[in-house]
């Protein structure tokens, strides 16, 4: 209901539907300008040592399939059920004493747990996805908040770094991001749908380079090596190591 809300919105011309949604409280923020997978073809020359590991075990909180986000037996957020989704083990974020959580309509959302405020909603999706451009928009990898910035990536063509104070994006990349990623000093490693593995430079966002993977799986990374299943890549250039 609330993604045909939006697409009558938008067909109708009211910019205020960009900025501020009905249902959910909050700042809207419009995450894409335009398509932007351009690959710089450049070379990591100072390996990451180890990957950022961001542990999320004492979280308490919970979130179930019709987006709704539970501490205990009490509601601290209820979002929107969709039954077009993908079937996903992702739980909320703890962070700085909120909560971030994705939802299976395309929304990170940043919720201060003790007075249910929400603090932000961010669309991780482009535009063109509520009007055909995907059939889905779930948020189904691990988020991970590092310093700053919260790194999120969903179905709906999207992998971007958000400013975990305001919610507003300091860049996206059409990436559809169907598994967990990783963050590695000043690069994130992502496998994308595309069956392509990115390296990110995470300070403007630009792809260094791709690689094509033989399946979508997790990546792993140690010294210098990023693993795809049963393929190790070379982090500097992405060249397969033999």
């Amino acid at each position: 209901m609330r993604k045909i809300t939006a697409i009558i919105c938008c067909v109708l011309g009211l910019a205020a539907c960009d900025k501020h949604d009905p249902i959910l409280p909050g700042t809207r923020t419009a995450i894409f300008d335009s398509a932007n997978i351009q690959v710089a073809n450049k070379t990591i020359d100072n390996a990451p040592e180890s990957t950022v590991v961001f542990d999320n075990a004492d979280c308490p909180y919970t979130q179930d399939a019709s987006n709704v986000i539970w501490d205990g037996d009490r509601k601290i957020f209820s979002g929107f059920p969709t039954s077009n989704s993908v079937k996903s083990t992702q739980r909320p974020v703890c962070s700085d004493n909120y909560v971030y959580a994705g939802l299976t309509t395309g929304e990170l959302v940043k919720v201060a747990p003790k007075s249910r405020q929400i603090a932000w909603v961010a669309d991780i999706y482009r535009a063109s996805n509520l009007t055909g451009g995907a059939p889905m928009v779930d948020i189904v990898a691990p988020i991970i908040p590092v310093d700053d910035a919260v790194y999120v990536g969903g179905l709906g063509d999207a992998f971007c770094k958000i400013s975990a104070r305001t919610g507003a994006k300091k860049w996206c990349l059409d990436i559809s991001v169907p598994v967990a990623f990783v963050i590695a000093g000043d690069y994130a490693f992502v496998v994308g749908a595309d069956k392509y593995l990115y390296a990110i430079e995470t300070g403007a966002g630009e792809i260094y380079w791709r690689v094509e993977v033989d399946e979508i799986a997790v990546p792993e990374y140690a010294n210098g090596i990023i693993r795809v299943a049963d393929k190790k890549f070379i982090v500097r250039d992405g060249t397969i190591k033999k």
